[in-house]
């Protein structure tokens, strides 16, 4: 039975974001004025099986106050062409931006307009109208069907989903955006479909583990990799927690644990972080005694879910070119604003001018004597000698410090087309308190929490 303290705490939380009813009436008139001008223009072009049609959260009533998002989607017929999607989806779009405060036109799957109207940040993107969501022509064709399932089924435990956005928000696992690799509003609300309440989410995540397994429409056990597997009841091949890391997901975990020993408003309202200022930071190189070093450079022209798996892929690259240079990473991330920098933590930045290089055992006769007529009276050599049945020579390190071998090979790193692009545009690295330097507020911000997921 909930205690009075639990019930009090969501009372204070549900009080300061639920919608109040002007809220709900201002955007449901946006939303109604966006969808008949859809549908006029789509007339007027001779599109008269052309739609508009609400989605997301704003549809289903599990929007947070505040939140003034709305995804207006363009509902084309099943049998329509892509190029006349395209086509004549942009062209609807871009007369209804022409009314906006501000627009611009993005690529996922297929061009949409994204724009300011009248104070909510709107998505206007075409899709197909298809019989199911197996028969999707493109991703967003799922959508409307997600729609229909969570207002099917969320009646009346609308205000469960707004406590668990909010949670998952405070805690800092909420968002499927490549960035965040979190959990996503349609994954959320099925939670709470399938646990019938915010408690009863949080009470079963304690328990979770890589491999949990949930099947609303009991589709049967299908494959899947990730640590967790929520069936999509509209289309069984698709896991909806697909975005959702494992270090996320294990965050989420944990919070929940710490929820329910001590349910604080915490949780849901975390207290704001200064961002680290120039002192801070030269106390963490000094506490920590490690080096830092950042890779700095102009962040290319692209959306987020496409910048950052090319970023994720760089971390990698980096940290594997310094381990095969024998640098010790302890910790690496990625933040991007105006400039963009790949942050990394070393053991050291600087390794002694000599490496060790093991050559063959000495029985090994042949590639024995080829060794050790190369290197046993070369020049440059420090020492010539046998250990442990094979010779061994120590040779001048060819990069005793980070900065040369990055300023000298991280262009040869796998990055990603656009990325790549921007690091051969130019990139600077600096080193421990150089990256002061580095003035966005944000930045400051992502310091202070670094090296947190």
């Amino acid at each position: 039975m909930e205690n009075d303290v639990l019930k009090g705490l969501k009372e204070a939380v549900l009080e300061r974001i639920s919608p109040k009813p002007e809220e709900r009436a201002y955007l449901k008139e946006i939303a109604e004025l966006l969808v008949k001008k859809i549908e006029r223009i789509a007339c007027s072009m001779d599109l008269k099986e052309v739609s508009g049609n609400l989605v997301g959260s704003a549809a289903r009533n599990t929007w947070i106050s505040g939140t003034h998002d709305l995804d207006i989607f363009i509902m084309f017929p099943g049998d329509a062409s892509r190029d006349d999607l395209e086509k004549n989806g942009l062209s609807i779009a871009r007369k209804i931006a022409e009314e906006s405060e501000s627009f611009e036109e993005r690529y996922a799957e297929h061009p949409y307009i994204n724009m300011r109207y009248r104070g909510f940040d709107v998505d206007i993107v075409p899709c197909f109208r298809v019989e199911s969501a197996a028969c999707i022509r493109s991703a967003v064709d799922r959508t409307p069907f997600h729609n229909e399932f969570v207002k099917n089924n969320i009646h009346g435990i609308e205000q469960e989903v707004l406590l668990l956005k909010q949670f998952m928000k405070g805690v800092g696992v909420y968002g499927s955006e490549l960035r965040t690799q979190g959990f996503s509003g349609y994954l959320t609300e099925l939670l709470v479909i399938k646990y019938g309440s915010f408690d009863n989410v949080i009470a079963s995540a304690c328990e979770w583990q890589p491999g949990t397994y949930i099947d609303l429409n009991s589709h049967g056990n299908i494959q899947h990799a990730e640590p967790l597997v929520v069936v999509d009841p509209t289309d069984p091949k698709r896991n909806v927690a697909a975005a959702l890391s494992l270090d996320k997901f294990c965050r989420f975990i944990d919070s929940c644990r710490k929820f329910v020993l001590s349910p604080t408003l915490d949780f849901f309202f975390p207290k704001s972080l200064a961002p680290m200022n120039d002192i801070e930071l030269l106390q963490r190189l000094k506490s920590r005694g490690t080096d830092f070093i950042a890779i700095a450079f102009e962040t290319p022209d692209v959306v987020e879910d496409v910048l950052y798996p090319q970023l994720y892929k760089m971390e990698l690259a980096v940290v594997s070119l310094l381990e095969e240079h024998e640098y010790k990473v302890l910790n690496k991330g990625s933040w991007s604003g105006q400039r963009t920098v790949i942050l990394l933590e070393l053991m050291f930045a600087n390794l002694p001018a000599l490496r060790k290089h093991r050559g063959p055992p000495v029985w090994v006769h042949k590639h024995a004597e080829s060794f050790k007529e190369k290197y046993e009276n070369a020049e440059d050599v420090f020492a010539f000698y046998i250990e442990n049945g094979a010779y061994v020579v120590e040779v001048p390190r060819k990069y005793p410090d980070v900065h040369s071998l990055l300023k000298d090979r991280l262009t040869s790193c796998s990055m990603g087309k656009q990325v790549s692009y921007a690091v051969k545009n130019g990139f600077e690295i600096l080193v421990n308190k150089e990256i002061h330097a580095i003035a966005d507020r944000d930045f400051k911000l992502f310091l202070r929490n670094w090296p947190s997921t």
